[in-house]
């Protein structure tokens, strides 16, 4: 079977993993051999001694179970007590009946019974070597181990070339950052969980022998190692001392203490040692974990339950280089499996509005109001237009969308209200007060989306002195040269949202600076980097003065035109600057 190489091979490269950094420092003084055989013999012989010590420690424990023969018995004894009488032993009963009534009717009346004759193998009583068989291929395994570790270190440089010119020929930096990953996150892992077990065998061996347990160094110490395979190791690792207090320990007062002190163990283990020391060393969610855990163990039993987690690290970062394992990445990978904008318009798109929300309210708390415009809901904006465009959405849905947008931004103004004033205060800034408010009049090109976008741009100049007036009539160019004169307004902002073209808006531009040539024009072309203009030439061609892909680069440009309209500083008022949502 394949188990028989595969296994080894993938434990000799593991260990080879942990080895190589001890290896490579020992290198610069004595050489590689001199350098690997001391670090492999140090290893294995110290695991071997571990081993051996704990086998007879156990043996010594087998010795003594016959001891504990009466604290067993009453224990077994009190149990029996408690089910006398009640749904225990009721259902003993039914099942002792049933057995009664199964073997009566497979038991014929009249049929002898056949007497059972126990032979024995002459050849196998005289062979003296009959106890060596079991440990045989045990042992074979752990030596196939140990040469392959021995060669793997001398020779992994060689190694490491064959594999970067059988897979990387054409990619070396993307397969150097690759095997780099790999090895820094499969040793950050073992060196964590190695750090967590460690704490944790020490605070249980104090706690077993404070409470009695015999032979505490022992169970602290497989409790330890166990601790190194996922889900399974920790219960195994607490449930052999409970066993013995069990076995041990006169009365219940002692075991229950025992299972107390586990129990408060493995939470502090779980909620302050992990969270401190283990968080994000996987780099794997825990459903991925889990799952991969399942299936190594499937293939390879139990040695699949300690190679499950770094097997799995090395598939996730695999994935991470190459392009057609991309998806590895995307259901393993403890990473968020959607982009902020992309799990905000699926929200959107699901007509989830409650979950929308509190995704808004994260990306303010973490960053600012006016962050949250650029990286969320303009982007949906964008998305939803570029699916109605293909066809992907009807007409109705992308104003489903639009509705949703709006009220969430009365949503985020009203978060960033609370947060500003609960926030401390902060000495204001003093800024140049303008003769009179820039007059700004925007212009919703293609209807809804741009015009909920225009409310986005007002929402991030309210500490501004800038008057904004929002239309949302559409209008012919003479229509908006005529209000543009009426309304004496010193910039025309338009919003026209990708990836509708721009030919409309390049369209009112041309007209609009041709009437008007001292009127400051500029456009909102606000989109996510996959959706934005290649160029912004046929625009400023156009006549505009600025045209911009974030709503941060449009408040930067009024707010240019503000300062050069304020007075000179001697003659200037001042006022304190609001502080920005």
């Amino acid at each position: 079977m394949a188990q028989v190489v595969l296994v080894p091979l993938a434990v000799a490269i593991l260990i080879t993993f942990v080895l190589t950094p001890p290896v490579t420092s020992l290198e610069r003084w004595f050489g590689r051999v001199p350098a690997v055989l001391v670090v492999v013999t140090l290893i294995f012989a110290t695991l071997g001694l571990a081993g051996w010590g704990l086998t007879r420690q156990l043996g010594h424990l087998a010795e003594e179970m016959p001891q504990y023969r009466a604290n067993i018995r009453s224990k077994v004894a009190d149990v029996r007590g408690a089910s006398r009488g009640g749904t225990i032993e009721k259902m003993q009963d039914a099942v002792e009946d049933l057995k009664t009534e199964l073997g009566a009717d497979e038991a014929p009346k009249g049929t002898p019974s056949q007497p059972v004759v126990v032979t024995s193998d002459p050849a196998s009583e005289s062979s003296g070597f009959t106890w060596l068989g079991p440990w045989l291929e045990p042992l074979g395994t752990a030596a196939l181990v140990v040469a392959l570790v021995v060669f793997m270190l001398l020779e992994r440089r060689d190694m490491r070339d064959r594999l970067v010119g059988l897979i990387g020929r054409g990619r070396l930096a993307t397969t150097t950052r690759g095997f780099d990953e790999a090895s820094s996150r499969v040793s950050r892992y073992l060196l964590m969980q190695s750090l967590v077990s460690l704490i944790w065998a020490g605070i249980a061996f104090v706690g077993m022998f404070l409470l009695g347990v015999p032979y505490a160094f022992v169970w602290a110490v497989l409790g330890g190692a166990l601790r190194f395979i996922p889900y399974v190791g920790p219960t195994v690792g607490a449930g052999g001392p409970v066993f013995v207090s069990l076995a041990a320990m006169p009365g219940w007062s002692g075991p229950l203490a025992v299972f107390a002190f586990f129990a408060a163990l493995e939470l502090f283990t779980n909620m302050v040692l992990e969270t401190v020391l283990y968080a994000d060393a996987v780099g794997v969610s825990q459903v991925a974990l889990l799952v991969s855990v399942a299936f190594w163990t499937w293939l390879w039993g139990p040695l699949g339950l300690l190679m499950a987690s770094p097997l799995t690290v090395c598939l996730v970062v695999l994935g991470k280089y190459v392009p057609g394992l991309s998806f590895v990445v995307t259901l393993m990978a403890d990473t968020p499996p959607l982009e902020l904008e992309h799990g905000y318009y699926q929200r959107l798109l699901a007509r989830d509005q409650t979950e929308a929300a509190e995704l808004v309210e994260k990306h303010i708390i973490s960053d600012s109001t006016e962050s949250v415009y650029d990286a969320m809901m303009l982007p949906a904006l964008n998305y939803a237009e570029r699916d109605r465009l293909e066809q992907r959405l009807s007409p109705e849905e992308e104003a489903t969308i639009i509705d949703a947008t709006r009220e969430l931004i009365a949503d985020a103004t009203e978060i960033a209200r609370r947060r500003a004033a609960s926030a401390p205060a902060l000495v204001p800034a003093a800024v140049p007060l303008p003769r009179e408010p820039l007059k700004v009049v925007g212009y919703a090109v293609n209807g809804g989306a741009d015009e909920v976008a225009l409310a986005m741009l007002a929402l991030t100049l309210e500490d501004l002195p800038i008057e904004i007036e929002i239309t949302s009539t559409r209008m012919q160019a003479t229509e908006l040269v005529a209000l543009v004169q009426d309304r004496k307004v010193s910039v025309v902002y338009f919003a026209d949202l990708p990836p509708s073209p721009p030919s409309k808006t390049r369209y009112l531009v041309k007209r609009l600076h041709a009437a008007l040539p001292h009127v400051h024009i500029a456009v909102g072309r606000w989109a996510p980097p996959a959706l934005a203009d290649e160029s912004s030439q046929p625009l400023i061609g156009a006549g505009a003065d600025h045209v911009a892909a974030k709503l941060t680069e449009s408040r930067k440009y009024l707010s240019g035109l503000l300062e050069a309209q304020a007075p000179v500083p001697e003659e200037a008022a001042t006022v304190p600057a609001r502080a920005s949502a």
